[in-house]
């Protein structure tokens, strides 16, 4: 049932909090590059949640902002599309949350992120908790689970069973960079909602290990030729390809090992321009997946995102979906949030990097 909109903020709510941000861009190594700060709270648009967060999680989304996006001692730039929390007020025409629920959200990125006590948040782009869960293990879903989701069924379309290539019986799902934070969530949602065959790639023993461990079909290794892998396990081409990391190094691979009217699907940001008339012979599609786009252009069907959101935690409570929580690496200050950086910038992390709860001294202000 719809509920009824609820009134903006109370006057127990502080007037300011802390967060973790930037005033410049520099490197992660200097004590600089992150800072704990005391900023003002938020105000609410008419559609916006007060959160005040319990945990959070770090992607290479906030690193390669960090890098490229300027900010200054007067406005400072906060980072995290991974929140977990409990709303504290609504704005005036919010109708599916009330005061009191505890969410889980990835946000959007041209608002500041939710590294930070309280975070202001669409409710559309907003699911309910998985009751299951910490708060640190939910943390580490939102973001990818929205981008597995979107890439696999709004792009790939692997849930139709019409979109199987006529000149290909059996859907074969390749994941390429699978132990990381998309390709945990993805393999599980390709077994879960698919009949495609899955093959996850990844390179060393602890990293395979996990990959097998989320149920991946096959696992292999992309440090060697991809044909020759596929060969190894008995399979020629494969009828889909999610390129999560380094596209551009397995491009051509890509290529031949996908079938024709294959469909080629990627997240990252390739260095150098993809040429695509090599796709043509085969008839392949090329599909780009950002799943900031729906906030970034507030499309009519934004909302989606919340309803996939408490798709995803109804999963997770009926015990089909598990949290892809690699390392936690404790509470929420700057310190921290700079060695997630660090982590995420070597490119080694299995599963999921999170946070949780800030530190009992330097409250914020009332």
């Amino acid at each position: 049932m719809t509920q009824q909109p609820q009134t903006t903020l109370t006057t127990t709510l502080p007037t300011s909090m802390r967060a973790i941000g930037y005033t410049a861009s520099l490197p992660i190594d200097n004590p600089q590059a992150l800072q704990d700060l005391v900023l003002p709270l938020p105000s609410l648009k008419p559609h916006d949640l007060l959160v005040k967060i319990s945990a959070i999680a770090a992607n290479p989304v906030d690193y390669k902002i960090r890098k490229n996006r300027p900010a200054s001692a007067e406005k400072p730039e906060i980072l995290g599309w991974d929140a977990v929390g409990t709303v504290v007020a609504t704005g005036e025409a919010v109708t599916l949350f009330q005061t009191g629920d505890q969410v889980f959200y990835a946000g959007a990125l041209d608002r500041p992120g939710a590294n930070s006590e309280y975070h202001a948040v669409d409710e559309r782009l907003v699911g309910h908790k998985p009751q299951t869960l910490s708060d640190a293990e939910a943390a580490a879903l939102p973001l990818t689970a929205i981008t597995a989701w979107e890439l696999l069924f709004d792009r790939l379309q692997l849930d139709q069973p019409a979109t199987t290539p006529p000149t290909y019986a059996q859907k074969v799902l390749l994941i390429s960079g699978a132990a990381g934070g998309v390709g945990s969530i993805m393999v599980q949602l390709a077994k879960l909602r698919t009949d495609a065959i899955v093959i996850g790639t990844a390179s060393r023993p602890e990293s395979q290990d996990w990959v097998k461990a989320l149920g991946a079909d096959y696992v292999i290794n992309h440090q060697l030729p991809i044909e020759e892998e596929l060969a190894r396990i008995g399979i020629n081409q494969v009828s889909h390809i999610a390129s999560l990391v380094d596209t551009a190094a397995y491009y051509e691979q890509f290529i031949a090992a996908l079938a024709p009217q294959g469909k080629l699907a990627l997240i990252d940001d390739p260095k150098i321009a993809l040429d695509i008339r090599p796709l043509k012979l085969k008839s392949l599609s090329l599909h780009w997946e950002l799943m900031f786009t729906r906030s970034l252009f507030q499309t009519p069907d934004q909302q989606q995102q919340h309803q996939l959101l408490n798709q995803v935690a109804a999963l997770v409570d009926h015990g089909q979906l598990k949290t892809t929580v690699g390392q936690h690496l404790g509470l929420i200050n700057a310190a921290n949030v700079r060695l997630a950086h660090h982590l995420l910038e070597q490119g080694s992390v299995i599963g999921k990097l999170v946070l949780a709860g800030f530190p009992q001294e330097h409250a914020a202000l009332v």
